[in-house]
């Protein structure tokens, strides 16, 4: 018995100096980083049984291949954010105006050189990489703003209820890049706004000056597609993705009236097949791995990934994962309000809430509660390299996490 107890004692003490060791090695929120590990393996296992269905509509081992690449896309990013978050985020701060010059001609050659990006599955500006990868200049491009403005929202706090000195050098940023984005990829410039204007709102910018941005911004947006549609008309040539917008709110809209319940076109594939996945998932689902409308529905281990999750795991499987994404928000709130510092602050909740609005849009899409946008499930979708850049986003969250954890060590000693 006596040597039963010391085992167990060893066995115990092993588990804690291992996880002590972990903690050393992993700094900053270690809940964050639980909840990364915990998408990152859940993404392998949801996107393996996604990409199934390429195995029945493309011949030879295309199935493997996919979840072999996103595997080493998954490892990728993992490693990514081990090495962003023990980068000190006041080195952010220091080169976010860089960072964000930089990305305006890369937003501008991927839209007009048609050399400098590619279209893929019809959406937006993409820049090839070597060994088949794509990514999206407006990944980089938001992530850079975000920088920025946390940046800018602190340097101009004193005059921030001043329009003139304090709202306009704040808001011009946010102005440039969203209309940059905007013709090319309507969904990201949206939820790029979006989280601009609640952490504007964060960072104590007038309501009514928030409005006022925001009438500005809508009023340009109409405008825009109100003259690219004339002009299509007039030229019989289409300008950005104009087009692609209208249909997928008009169709929303036939299906939210009640006037199309199922119209088997191709216009309404996607919702419908998202739909019966949905319905047939139910309360408890159908199993992992044991999906169906993988085989029919396009983008399955991408944009409409979250049907296929509720399909095998069910309502409560759906559910569990929107609470992951508001408890890692609700990790992210946690650091505002420990942090020493308001450039670390803003920045963790614009990257944290970046993500969360963008999950919580892809879940809202995939249950019929939006139009279609293009925007994937961060950290479980598969989709090039965006894993890469999502992953880098919450390696700086916890850049600032452990700042605070570090400052909270040395307080304490």
């Amino acid at each position: 018995m006596g040597a039963v107890a010391e085992e167990v004692q060893n066995n115990s003490f092993t588990r804690k100096s291992f996880i002590n060791d972990t903690l050393k090695v992993l700094k900053g929120d270690f809940v964050i980083w639980f909840l990364v590990i915990l998408l990152s393996i859940f993404s392998i296992i949801t996107v393996y049984s996604a990409s199934r269905g390429i195995g029945i509509r493309k011949s030879g081992n295309q199935a493997e291949m996919y979840i072999i690449k996103h595997i080493f896309l998954v490892i990728g990013g993992l490693l990514m954010m081990y090495l962003s978050h023990k980068i000190n985020y006041k080195f952010y701060a220091k080169f976010s105006r860089l960072f964000w010059i930089l990305s305006i001609p890369l937003l501008l050659v991927t839209f007009f050189l048609e050399t400098g990006g590619q279209s893929v599955n019809g959406a937006g500006r993409w820049v090839s990489l070597p060994g088949g990868f794509t990514f999206q200049s407006s990944d980089i491009a938001k992530l850079a703003l975000f920088m920025y403005l946390a940046l800018n929202l602190v340097k101009k706090k004193d005059v921030i209820k001043d329009f003139k000195k304090g709202v306009l050098p704040v808001v011009i940023p946010v102005i440039i890049t969203c209309g940059m984005i905007f013709p090319s990829n309507f969904s990201t410039a949206a939820l790029v706004f979006i989280v601009s204007l609640m952490i504007m709102y964060i960072g104590r910018v007038r309501v009514r000056h928030l409005a006022l941005i925001s009438g500005f911004m809508i009023t340009c947006a109409i405008t825009f597609i109100l003259l690219a549609l004339a002009y299509e008309k007039i030229s019989h040539k289409p300008i950005a993705r104009v087009d692609t917008w209208v249909s997928r709110i008009t169709n929303f809209r036939q299906k939210d009236s009640g006037k199309s319940v199922i119209i088997a076109d191709d216009k309404h594939f996607q919702s419908n097949q998202a739909n019966i996945a949905i319905a047939r998932g139910g309360f408890f689902g159908v199993g992992a791995g044991s999906s169906i409308q993988r085989n029919f529905l396009p983008n399955a281990f991408s944009d409409f990934i979250y049907a296929i999750i509720i399909e095998e795991y069910g309502l409560i499987g759906g559910v569990i994962v929107m609470f992951i994404y508001l408890f890692l928000l609700q990790r992210s709130l946690k650091i505002v309000l420990h942090s020493p510092k308001a450039f670390g602050a803003l920045l963790a909740v614009a990257l944290t809430l970046s993500l969360v609005v963008q999950a919580l849009i892809n879940m809202a899409v995939a249950v019929q509660l939006l139009p279609v946008t293009g925007l994937n499930l961060p950290m479980i979708s598969s989709g090039g390299t965006s894993l890469i850049f999502t992953s880098i986003t919450l390696g700086i969250v916890l850049s600032a996490s452990r700042n605070i954890e570090e400052k909270e060590n040395l307080e304490t000693v």
